[in-house]
């Protein structure tokens, strides 16, 4: 059986070992359970999906009160290509309109499998803007 739940702060080490996996967490990142908190308090929301109660599948978007912001979307290695990824995105999209907001997310140029996911569900290139992050947290 497939579910889409929220997350729970019982969840969180099981979470960062799928994130490590795809390679979606990172120290400098600052992706912690007090960070995600906060997000979550701020009207986000982080979706996990279980496939016979194993957890495959995340998706965390913030929000900023302006728009709503797609990260750490990505499906365990060995669960892809099954369909897991339209199954989160439709929970993704549907809180996208509930919420009634924009959508943003990044993703890098080479993963043309995410991109076709993404196009499927409406997402279009920014064209002429390039990202930027600058990940000091202090001087």
């Amino acid at each position: 059986m497939t579910v889409v739940r929220d997350f729970k702060n019982s969840d969180y080490n099981q979470l960062i070992e799928l994130w490590q996996e795809l390679d979606l967490g990172r120290p400098e990142r600052g992706d912690n359970l007090t960070v995600i908190t906060e997000t979550l308090s701020r009207g986000g929301k982080l979706l996990l999906l279980e496939h016979s109660n194993q957890l495959i599948g995340t998706a965390w978007i913030t929000n900023n009160g302006r728009r709503l912001y797609l990260h750490h979307m990505g499906i365990s290695r060995a669960w892809r290509g099954r369909g897991f990824g339209k199954i989160l995105m439709e929970e993704i999209m549907n809180f996208a309109h509930a919420m009634k907001m924009q959508i943003k997310l990044e993703v890098h140029v080479e993963n043309q499998s995410a991109r076709r996911l993404y196009e499927k569900y409406q997402f279009e290139d920014l064209e002429g803007y390039r990202v930027l992050i600058n990940r000091k947290t202090s001087g």
